[in-house]
């Protein structure tokens, strides 16, 4: 049967010994690692960023539905900053430093620090929702460019990627879209 699956185990542990310094990062960990690195550095910047506007939000939202919304923001917040944690534990895994320079998370960010001047609960579902969708897509192009080089940082991506369209689609509710 050509098709017949084997492993060689006996290179399998060979390799895993000679090769313990690099951690968790295997031969099998075909993608450029600098690359991935400064990319998941840029997850990281963005999902500070969303967490600081979400946070920014959920306190000086005012309006009627303000309790409903602001919780939502405050519950969005949460998960943003545990994604950049998850991102920032990858790097660390890959042999990199995650980045948290506050001077520069602004540019290596994908999606925009908004503030509204008015606190108006509806532009601020809207400039949140639009933050999502970049980073929706953005993160499906980030999987797909990571393709089957590195399973687990693609399967992070993917994973971030569906709460991400659940924030998403909380907003568009919030909305009435």
């Amino acid at each position: 049967m050509a098709n017949q699956f084997a492993l060689d185990v006996t290179r399998i542990r060979d390799d895993a010994r000679a090769r313990m310094a690099a951690g968790a990062v295997t031969e099998g960990n075909m993608i450029d690692r600098d690359n991935l690195i400064d990319i998941l550095n840029q997850v990281v910047a963005t999902e500070i960023v969303c967490y600081l506007r979400y946070t920014q939000h959920a306190i000086v939202a005012t309006g009627v539905d303000r309790a409903q919304v602001a919780a939502e923001f405050t519950e969005h917040a949460a998960d943003e900053m545990k994604h950049g944690l998850r991102a920032a534990e990858r790097i660390s895994q890959l042999g990199g430093n995650p980045d948290f320079d506050p001077v520069t998370l602004r540019e290596r960010s994908h999606t925009q620090y908004v503030e509204t001047e008015d606190n108006d609960l509806t532009r601020m579902l809207e400039e949140n929702l639009v933050a999502e969708r970049i980073v929706i897509t953005s993160y499906q192009e980030i999987a797909r460019w990571i393709g089957d080089r590195d399973p687990t940082t693609r399967r992070l991506m993917e994973s971030i990627l569906e709460e991400e369209e659940e924030h998403a689609d909380d907003l568009n509710d919030l909305l009435g879209n």
